[in-house]
């Protein structure tokens, strides 16, 4: 894993590398997320609460949409293996969960704390299929912004393909 970001990457930076286990496990490294489309990699808080419900239910409706426009979705959160197992099951999530557990790759990112430092934050990030960041969205209390506008970069990033 790359050392510790000073600050949240930014659109123009290359994604740090890394590697976590998936619900089922399996180690994932951040090579083998990118791929001939983009990657969408949202951090959240935790599985099960309110508002990361709401976001993981929003991707999974979307996920077609998100498919047609050739990106791949993955959530990340300190959750263990077993409690991403659970939410996928429970939810029915079409993507991958990674885990995080002692926010390594959180705040390699630059994900910082929200609410007033309680909470690990919600960001969603956008990276093409080379491995540089596209886009960022940080708004903790507003988790559908986060799939609109993913939504909206992957599908301007498929047209600039095309």
């Amino acid at each position: 894993m790359q050392a510790m970001a000073s600050s949240m990457l930014e659109p123009g930076a290359t994604m740090p590398t890394f590697t976590l286990a998936d619900g089922e496990g399996a180690e994932i490294t951040s090579a083998e997320l990118l791929g001939p489309g983009p990657l969408v990699l949202f951090f959240y808080p935790a599985d099960d609460s309110p508002g990361c419900t709401l976001e993981a239910c929003s991707f999974r409706d979307s996920h077609q949409d998100f498919a047609e426009a050739g990106a791949r979705v993955v959530g990340i959160s300190k959750d263990s293996v077993e409690s991403h197992a659970d939410f996928i099951a429970k939810r029915r999530l079409p993507y991958t969960l990674l885990s995080d557990p002692d926010n390594a790759v959180r705040r390699t990112f630059g994900v910082t704390p929200g609410l007033l430092g309680l909470l690990p934050g919600r960001v969603t990030f956008v990276v093409d299929a080379t491995g540089v960041v596209r886009a960022v969205t940080a708004a903790s209390f507003r988790p559908l912004k986060h799939v609109d506008d993913a939504l909206q970069i992957c599908r301007q990033l498929a047209g600039a393909a095309a």
